[in-house]
C-alpha cells in the first residue's frame, strides 16, 4: 500500500513508504536511495543511535557522515527487543510498502518480524534483506561487515600492490554496491508487485555484491586455472592503463587500450612509430608487452609536470586524469557546474555538504530536502500518524524507555501533527 504523495517529497517514488530498521552503512544506504528519489523513509533506531553516528568525522558534535546517509529520513528510536517496541513496528510496517533491515538472519524472526508474519498483515510488503552471507547457507549466521565479506568475496584478494598485502578502499566500498543492488531489487519486485499485487523478499548478501564484481577472473579461473592476483595501479589485461609518475612528484592515470586511442597517446607523445610496431599494434600484442610500454609512457611523463602531461592528454583525446584529493574536488569547475557538491539544511549546523543524488533523471529527479535528524526527532510524529497512538499513550512509552523522543523537536513535532 503507498502513502499519498506530499508537498515536501517529490519523485518518481512519492507516494511510497519504506520502513528502515537497518543500521550501520548497507541498509541505510539503500534506505537514501529511495528517500532521495521522493519516497517517504522512516529510519528506527535505538535509542543510543545508528552506529554510523560513531564513525568518522564530526562537526560541534555531530555525525557528519549521519548528515548525509540518514538524510531526507523521518527519524524514530523504538526498542524492538521489547515486545511492545515490536507491535509499535509491526504497525508502522502494516502501513509500508518496503522494509529495509540488515540483522543477522533470524533476527527478525525471533522478535515477531519476520517476513511471514508482517506478510499476513500487509501481502504487499516487499522486504530487503541485507546480510553478510544471506539468508540460507552454512555461512547464513556468521556476523559480517563490509570489509569481512569482501575478504570471502576475493575482491580483497586482488586489491592494492603485488608486493604487499591486500589493500583495502578507504570507504565502504562493499556496503554501498550491496546497498544499490538492493534498492535494484527492490525496484524489481515492486514491478512484479504491480502485476500480482503480492510482495516478496529480497536476499542481498555482502559476499555476493563483492563477488559479483570478480566477473572477469571467474571463468579464468574456471577454464584456465588462473588465480587473479593484485595488480597494483594497472588494470590487468588491459594496456596501457596505469598511473605515470610526472616531474614534479605527482601522478597521473593515463588509459589508451582501445587501438584508435592508443595511435593518439603515439602522437601526443612524439613516438607516432610506435603505432606500428608488431608489439604494440593490437590491445592484444600490448598486454604481452605491457613493461614495455609503461616505460616508454613513463620517460615522457618525467619530462612533464602533472598538469602540462594532464593538459597534453586532454588535448589529444586520451582520457587521463591526476589523482583528485578532495580539496581538489571542491575546487573543481565541473562539479561546481553538474552541482555534485550539494549544499543542504541542516537543524544543528545550519548547512552541510554532501553528495548530490545520482543517477540524474531528466524528468522525474531526486531532490535532497533537509540532512540526517537528530536521534529520535521525529518519533512523535510518526507515531501519531501512523499508529494512532495519541499524545499521553506515547508518553508513557518515552516513560518506560520504549521509545525515544528527541526533546529539541519532540513538541513542534506534536503540535504541527495536531494542528493538521
Amino acid at each position: 500500500m503507498s502513502a499519498k504523495p506530499t508537498t515536501k517529497n517529490s519523485g518518481p517514488l512519492a507516494g511510497y513508504r519504506v520502513l528502515e530498521l537497518g543500521s550501520t552503512v548497507a541498509g541505510p544506504f539503500c534506505g537514501r536511495l529511495f528517500a532521495d528519489f521522493g519516497a517517504e523513509v522512516i529510519k528506527v533506531e535505538a535509542a543510543d543511535g545508528d552506529p554510523v553516528r560513531s564513525m568518522g568525522k564530526r562537526y560541534r558534535n555531530k555525525s557528519l557522515w549521519a548528515a548525509s546517509i540518514f538524510r531526507n529520513k523521518s527519524l524514530i528510536a523504538v526498542d524492538l527487543r521489547r515486545p511492545r517496541g515490536q507491535q509499535v513496528v509491526k504497525q508502522i510496517a502494516a502501513k509500508c510498502d518496503f522494509l529495509i533491515e540488515n540483522f543477522r538472519p533470524g533476527s527478525l524472526e525471533a522478535w515477531g518480524l519476520g517476513y511471514d508474519e508482517l506478510a499476513k498483515l500487509n501481502p504487499g510488503l516487499i522486504m530487503i534483506r541485507i546480510s553478510g552471507y544471506g539468508q540460507t547457507g552454512p555461512y547464513r549466521e556468521r556476523p559480517g561487515y563490509g570489509v569481512i565479506c569482501e575478504a570471502v568475496s576475493g575482491i580483497r584478494h586482488i586489491t592494492g600492490d603485488p608486493d604487499r598485502p591486500p589493500g583495502r578502499i578507504a570507504t565502504s566500498t562493499t556496503d554501498y554496491i550491496t546497498g544499490l543492488y538492493a534498492a535494484f531489487g527492490a525496484m524489481l519486485a515492486l514491478e512484479a508487485r504491480h502485476k500480482s499485487g503480492k510482495g516478496q523478499v529480497i536476499d542481498a548478501a555482502l559476499y555476493e555484491g563483492a563477488f559479483s564484481f570478480m566477473e572477469p577472473h571467474v571463468p579464468a579461473f574456471e577454464k584456465l586455472g588462473t588465480v587473479a592476483m593484485r595488480a597494483g595501479s594497472r588494470l590487468p589485461g588491459n594496456t596501457p592503463n596505469n598511473l605515470y609518475p610526472t616531474a614534479d612528484q605527482q601522478y597521473l592515470h593515463i588509459t589508451a587500450a582501445s587501438d584508435a586511442v592508443f595511435r593518439r597517446i603515439t602522437k601526443a607523445i612524439g613516438e607516432p612509430a610506435l603505432a606500428t610496431d608488431a608489439r604494440f599494434v593490437t590491445a592484444l600484442a600490448r598486454v604481452e608487452h605491457e613493461d614495455a610500454i609503461d616505460d616508454i609512457i613513463t620517460r615522457w611523463t618525467l619530462r612533464h609536470t602533472c598538469a602540462e602531461a594532464e593538459q597534453l592528454m586532454h588535448a589529444a583525446e586520451v582520457p587521463a586524469a591526476r589523482i583528485y584529493t578532495m580539496a581538489d574536488i571542491f575546487a573543481d569547475p565541473h562539479y561546481a557546474a553538474r552541482g555534485m557538491l550539494a549544499k543542504v539544511p541542516d537543524d544543528d549546523l545550519g548547512t552541510v555538504t554532501v553528495p548530490d543524488v545520482v543517477p540524474r533523471l531528466s524528468m522525474t529527479p531526486g531532490a535532497i530536502r533537509h540532512s540526517g535528524h537528530r536521534i529520535g526527532q521525529d518519533t512523535r510524529q510518526v507515531l501519531i500518524e501512523l499508529t494512532g497512538l495519541s499524545a499521553a499513550e506515547i508518553d508513557q512509552l518515552e516513560a518506560e524507555h520504549i521509545i525515544t523522543c528527541d526533546t529539541t523537536a519532540g513538541a513542534t513535532s506534536v503540535e504541527a501533527s495536531e494542528a493538521s
